[in-house]
This record gives structure tokens, C-alpha cells and sequence, in this order.
């Protein structure tokens, strides 16, 4: 079977389910992951024979993409910030809208490292606490930017625990002198709990924000394959992650403590208020490439 055939054949097979350029994006992605083609190779080699030996990884892959299943989940493989990252249906799948976020903390993690360095060895490590950590994307992203930043990340799920605990970047850790984060079992929602760590000059969150009265708005592939415990609060109380993380950073802020949380851009003025009635200063609205609020920024 030519690899060129076999593109165009199960492209139109997915049009079904998704629109034209990104039927054949996924079909390109599951080729590179499962039998190693790059998007070009078709292109370059138009010859290029599929071996008979992957014939069947590739149809029981397609069988789970036909049925709206995400690729990301099909291929166990989702890239974040320039790195791979592990992914099962027991984690969201990371969204390049978040690596603004990432991009944001590491400026300010790498800017307070560099003041403190000075101190030599007896300089303060930069502490971040990740909440609703998920796979471990946005803590290893910023514990791997800038090493000696001592990260801990927090989820109430075991599964998204073992994910993120299970990512590996052992040859980078090695090579940088990175720390990996420590990732601990901790439900955000009990804001008395004990918390033997920190302080923490960042806290960072992407928790669940999406609610339960927008899920008509929503693809049925992130409906009915993403964690719902990750993805929907309340209508009646679509806040409620908000005035924890509040909560939180009021308890383990630093000094100068400053948060950026992702958020639902609907709710952008009401949880932009719950930080500054939480007694925070320079409490901002941040907007993503695409010109929406994705994010409050708050500071000590």
C-alpha cells in the first residue's frame, strides 16, 4: 500500500468527523508516531510503501480515530512547549494556548533566579506550586526551563498523578541539572488542608474552568473522551476553583508572590474580582494569540 494512497483514502474517511486540513493533520500525526513518516514523506517519496508489518497498528489506530477518539490519546503522545509529553484519558490533553502560561512563569521563575544568584549557595531556590496539575505539562515544563527551580504539583486524581510522576525526561534532567517536580495527592477544593511545602514565589493553575450549561458548544471528541472531573464546574457555582487558588496562594505566597491561572474567558471580570477582593495586588486580565482572556495574573 502506498503511503500517498493511504493518506488521501483515510483523510476522506475522517471528513466525517473533522474538517478537510485537519482530517489530514491527524492522519499525518498518526503516521509519524506510529510507523515513523514525516508530514513531507509522501511528498518526497511517492513511492514510499507502508510495510505490511504495520498494517494492522495502523487500522486498529484508526478504528479508535473514526470513532472520535483524540490522537493524542491513540498515539499515548502530545506535544507541549517543544517537548513530548505521555497522555492517557486519565489527563487533559495539553493545549498550545497554555504554553503562554508556561512561557509566561519561566520569564518570571528565570528572573528571580538570576537575582538570587548573586547569594551563591546560600541563595533561596525559586518555588512554584502547579495546581491541578493534570500531566504534569506546565510543571515539568518550567522545573525543565529553569533548572534548580524546585516545582510541586498538586491533583486530586491518582490517574493524572501517575502520568505526570511517569513522564520522562531522564536525559534532560541529567544534562541540564534540572530537579523534577514532586507531585503530590491534594484535592484544591480543601483550602485548610495541611501543605508541608512552600513558600512558593509562583503559583500557577489551569483548573477546571468550562460550565456545565456550555457543553452544547463542546466537541464530542473532547466530550466524550476528556476527564469531565478536569473540564466542568457548577453553573451555580462556576467560581468555585477560583477562590481556592485564591485561597492557596493567600497561605503559601512568598514575599513577592505572584499567580497566573487560566481561565474561562465568560467569567473573565468575575474571577479577575475574586482575586482582588482576596486582597491582591495588579490583578490583570491576560490575553492568548488569539486575542482572548486566557488568563489572570495576581501578585502578592
Amino acid at each position: 500500500m502506498l503511503l500517498v494512497d493511504f493518506l488521501k483514502e483515510e483523510t476522506q474517511a475522517l471528513e466525517s468527523l473533522y474538517p478537510a486540513a485537519e482530517a489530514r493533520n491527524l492522519m499525518l500525526m498518526l503516521c509519524q508516531e506510529l510507523i515513523g513518516t514525516q508530514s513531507y514523506t509522501h511528498i518526497i517519496e511517492p513511492g514510499f510503501e507502508v510495510d505490511k508489518k504495520d498494517e494492522p497498528i495502523l487500522e486498529a489506530a484508526l478504528e479508535r480515530l473514526k470513532k472520535g477518539e483524540p490522537v493524542q490519546y491513540v498515539t499515548g503522545v502530545c506535544e507541549f512547549c517543544g517537548r513530548r509529553f505521555h497522555v492517557t484519558p486519565e489527563v487533559l490533553i495539553p493545549r498550545p494556548e497554555t504554553e503562554l502560561l508556561v512561557q509566561e512563569a519561566v520569564r518570571k521563575a528565570d528572573r528571580i533566579h538570576r537575582l538570587r544568584s548573586p547569594y551563591g549557595k546560600s541563595a533561596e531556590p525559586v518555588r512554584v506550586l502547579d495546581l491541578c496539575t493534570g500531566s504534569g505539562c506546565i510543571a515539568w515544563s518550567v522545573a525543565l526551563e529553569v533548572p534548580g527551580v524546585q516545582v510541586v504539583g498538586v491533583d486530586i486524581s491518582e490517574g493524572a498523578l501517575s502520568v505526570a510522576q511517569g513522564q520522562d525526561f531522564t536525559t534532560e534532567l541529567k544534562s541540564t541539572g534540572a530537579l523534577p517536580p514532586i507531585f503530590v495527592k491534594a484535592d484544591v477544593l480543601d483550602t485548610d488542608r495541611e501543605f508541608p511545602y512552600g513558600p512558593f514565589d509562583l503559583i500557577l493553575s489551569n483548573p477546571p474552568y468550562i460550565m456545565e450549561k456550555e457543553k452544547s458548544l463542546m466537541r464530542s471528541n473532547v466530550l466524550d473522551y476528556e476527564p469531565p472531573q478536569a473540564l466542568f464546574v457548577p453553573d451555580e457555582d462556576p467560581l468555585l476553583f477560583y477562590r481556592a487558588i485564591a485561597s492557596w496562594s493567600q497561605r503559601f505566597f512568598a514575599a513577592d508572590g505572584m499567580g497566573l491561572t487560566e481561565i474561562n474567558e465568560e467569567l473573565g471580570a468575575d474571577i479577575q474580582a475574586v482575586f482582588t477582593a482576596a486582597g491582591f495586588q495588579e490583578v490583570e486580565q491576560v490575553k492568548d494569540f488569539f486575542d482572548k482572556t486566557r488568563f489572570v495574573s495576581y501578585r502578592k
